[in-house]
C-alpha cells in the first residue's frame, strides 16, 4: 500500500524510525538522572546470596580444568563494597595423606581437597593376575579427569576449583585411625569456607556432615563420587559397562547406565529432588548416599553425568567413559549416610530404607530370590559353593521326580497310540498346512487322545518347568555376590563361564545320553532329529552367551540325575512291544 502524503502538502521531516530512536534517548536520560537523585542507596556490606562468581553456568564435575597444585585461594567478582576478607585464612602448609581402617576396609585421604584417593574393601580381591585387595576408586581415571571420590559440588565452578583444591586442615594430629573414629577437615582462603567431617563406623557405613559458606552465607553444596567406581579389572564384561547411576523414588528403584546418561552440561544448576536415596553401582558393589537416620524423612537432590578421558590401547588412544554422581539436601549444613561396599542382599535388606533392591534380580526375581536363599541356607552347612549347587540341584530334581514318572507315563501312552496317529498323518500328508482338511486332521488326532486320556504337553511338562529354573538361578548366580570368585575343582569363579569350557562338553555328552535314553513322544522324524540336536545346542550355548558356570554344573548333575531317574523308569516301566516294533521298523 502506498503512504498518503502529508497534511498541506509538506514533508514531515521526522521519521518512524528517527522518532523511536529520540523517545529511546529521551527515555534512558531520565531514567539515569532518576537512578542518581532520587533511587535508595544500597547497604554498605552486601553478602553475596549463593553468586558470588560470574554468572555463567558450567555443570559440575566437567573435569574441564586440571586443578593447580598450591592455588588454594579464588576470590570471585565481587562489588567494590564487598569486605577484602570476611574470614580467617585456614589452610594447611603442604600435602599429606590421612588413613582410616577396620576389619572391613582401608580409606586413604588427602588433605588437598580432603577427597579419598583410595577405598580398599579387605575383604574382596580384584580380577586382576595376581590378585590384589580390590580398590573401588579408579585413580587413573580420577587424576585425568580431576575428580575424587567425596569431592563438593557447587553451582559455581570457581568455587568448586577452589574447594576441591584447598589443602585442608586436619582436626587432630594422629594421621593414622581406626574406626570407629572421627575425621574433620577445615579450610577457607578468606571468603569461602569449607568444613568436612566424617565419621566412621565398625560397618561400611560412613556418616558425613559438610558445611560451606561464603562471607558468611550459606552455600548449597552436593557430595559426589567422581573418577569412576567398581572393579576395573572385570572382562566379562568391561567395566564401563556395568557402571550404572541410580536413584529411588517414591519406593521405585530407577538405574541409569552409560548409554542413559549425559555430559554435564546437561544440569547447569539444577538438582533432581525427592528423592530416598542415590548412587552409584558395578554388579557387585555400591556407594549409596542416604538421609540420616535420625531424618530419614529428609528428601535427596542428585546429579550424575559422564565424562570421559584419555586411554592407551595396544598403541591407540581412546576416549573411556566415567560414570559420576552427585546429591545434596536442600537443608544446609548436609549430613548423609554413605554405604560404601558390597551388595549383600541381607545386609542391604536390613538398611534403613531397604536397599536389597539394587541386587537386581530382575523379571526372574520371584524365582532367582527364593533359588538364592535355598543355597544361602544350605551353604551354612556346605562350606563349599560348587558342592552346595550340585545338593539344590539333587533336591530339586527329587521334588520334581513325581512329575518326571508322570511324564513317562504320557510318553508311554503316546508310544502305544503313535501308530494310529502316523496313519492318520498319511493319510493327510499331501495337503498343505493352510488345507482346511489339516483341521480335520488334528480333530481325529485330538479325538484319540482324548479317548486315551493324554495330555499332548504332558510328555514335556517337566523340562518346560525345569526352564525357569535354569534362568532364575542363572540371574542369581550372576548378581549375588556371594558366588563372586566362588570356586570349585578347576573352576575358580562360579558366577563366570568355565575357562576351560569343560562343564559345557559334558552337558551336552549326559544330555544326549538322557534324551536316547527317554522314549519319544514325537512320531516325526524330523521333530526326533531335533530333540537329539539340542543337547548340542546347549553346549554351544554355554561356550558363546555368558551364562555362569555354576548353571552348567547345575544342568549337569540334574543330567546325571536324570539318567539314573530314566534307568530305573525305564527298567520299572518298559516300553510297550508295539513301540519297540515301530521303532525298530523305523
Amino acid at each position: 500500500m502506498t503512504p498518503l502524503p502529508p497534511i498541506g502538502g509538506k514533508k514531515d521531516k521526522f521519521t518512524p524510525e528517527l522518532r523511536i530512536l529520540t523517545a529511546s534517548l529521551l527515555s534512558m536520560i531520565v531514567f539515569l538522572g532518576w537512578t542518581k537523585y532520587f533511587a535508595p542507596k544500597p547497604p554498605a556490606n552486601l553478602p553475596q546470596q549463593n553468586k558470588p562468581a560470574e554468572t555463567s553456568t558450567v555443570a559440575p564435575g566437567s573435569g574441564t580444568s586440571t586443578p593447580t597444585v598450591g592455588a588454594t585461594t579464588v576470590v570471585p567478582k565481587t562489588t567494590s563494597t564487598a569486605p577484602t576478607s570476611a574470614l580467617p585464612v585456614t589452610s594447611d602448609s603442604e600435602e599429606h595423606t590421612i588413613v582410616v581402617e577396620n576389619d572391613l576396609y582401608r580409606v586413604e585421604f588427602s588433605n588437598r581437597g580432603a577427597v579419598v584417593k583410595s577405598w580398599l574393601l579387605k575383604k574382596y580381591k580384584d580380577d586382576s593376575k595376581p590378585q590384589r585387595t580390590l580398590d573401588l576408586v579408579h585413580q587413573k581415571a580420577a587424576e585425568q579427569t580431576g575428580g575424587w571420590p567425596f569431592s563438593l559440588v557447587f553451582d559455581d565452578p570457581q568455587l568448586e576449583k577452589a574447594a576441591n583444591n584447598g589443602l585442608y586442615k586436619l582436626s587432630g594430629e594422629s594421621t593414622s585411625l581406626t574406626a570407629p573414629a572421627d575425621v574433620k577437615f577445615t579450610w577457607s582462603d578468606g571468603h569461602l569456607e569449607v568444613t568436612k567431617t566424617f565419621h566412621f563406623t565398625d560397618s561400611y557405613v560412613v556418616n558425613v556432615e559438610t558445611t560451606s559458606t561464603f562471607n558468611g552465607t550459606r552455600l548449597l553444596a552436593g557430595l559426589a563420587w567422581r573418577g569412576g567406581f567398581g572393579d576395573l579389572t572385570v572382562t566379562d564384561p568391561v567395566p564401563s559397562a556395568r557402571i550404572d547411576t541410580f536413584y529411588s523414588e517414591s519406593g521405585k528403584l530407577s538405574t541409569f547406565p552409560l548409554k542413559k546418561v549425559d555430559g554435564p552440561e546437561k544440569w547447569g544448576n539444577t538438582w533432581l529432588g525427592g528423592k530416598s536415596y542415590t548412587g552409584i553401582e558395578d554388579r557387585y558393589f555400591t556407594a549409596v548416599f542416604l538421609a540420616p537416620l535420625d531424618t530419614l524423612s529428609t528428601p535427596l537432590e542428585t546429579r550424575y553425568w559422564r565424562v570421559f578421558y584419555p586411554l592407551q590401547v595396544n598403541g591407540k588412544e581412546q576416549a573411556e567413559p566415567v560414570q559420576e554422581v552427585a546429591t545434596t539436601t536442600a537443608i544446609q549444613p548436609m549430613a548423609l549416610r554413605v554405604y560404601v561396599g558390597p551388595k549383600d542382599y541381607d545386609d542391604l535388606k536390613a538398611m534403613h530404607p531397604p536397599l536389597n533392591s539394587l541386587v537386581q534380580f530382575g523379571w526372574m526375581e520371584i524365582i532367582a530370590d527364593p533359588l538364592f536363599h535355598g543355597m544361602k541356607w544350605l551353604h551354612k552347612y556346605i562350606p563349599n559353593w560348587g558342592w552346595t549347587i550340585v545338593v539344590l540341584t539333587l533336591i530339586i530334581n527329587m521334588l520334581l521326580f513325581p512329575l518326571r514318572i508322570s511324564s513317562y507315563k504320557t510318553t508311554m501312552k503316546m508310544q502305544r497310540v503313535g501308530p494310529e496317529i502316523k496313519q492318520i498323518q498319511e493319510r493327510y500328508k499331501k495337503y498343505k498346512m493352510n488345507d482346511p482338511r489339516k483341521a480335520e486332521m488334528n480333530k481325529e488326532v485330538m479325538a484319540i487322545y482324548q479317548r486315551e486320556g493324554i495330555n499332548p504337553v504332558g510328555g514335556c511338562f517337566q523340562m518346560f518347568l525345569q526352564m525357569p529354573i535354569w534362568f532364575g538361578l542363572n540371574t542369581a548366580l550372576r548378581n549375588a555376590i556371594e558366588l563372586r570368585h566362588a570356586s570349585w575343582l578347576w573352576i575358580h569363579d562360579l558366577a563366570s563361564k568355565d575357562p576351560y569350557y569343560i562343564l559345557p562338553v559334558v552337558v551336552g555328552i549326559t544330555m544326549y545320553l538322557v534324551s536316547k535314553m527317554t522314549p519319544m513322544t514325537t512320531t516325526d522324524p524330523q521333530q526326533a532329529q531335533m530333540m537329539k540336536i539340542m543337547p548340542l545346542s546347549f553346549s554351544v550355548m554355554f561356550v558363546i552367551f555368558p551364562f555362569s558356570s555354576g548353571l552348567a554344573l547345575y544342568i549337569l548333575t540334574s543330567s546325571l540325575v536324570g539318567i539314573l531317574q530314566q534307568w530305573y523308569l525305564n527298567r520299572t516301566h518298559p516300553i510297550p512291544a508295539t513301540a519297540k516294533l515301530a521303532r525298530v521298523k523305523k
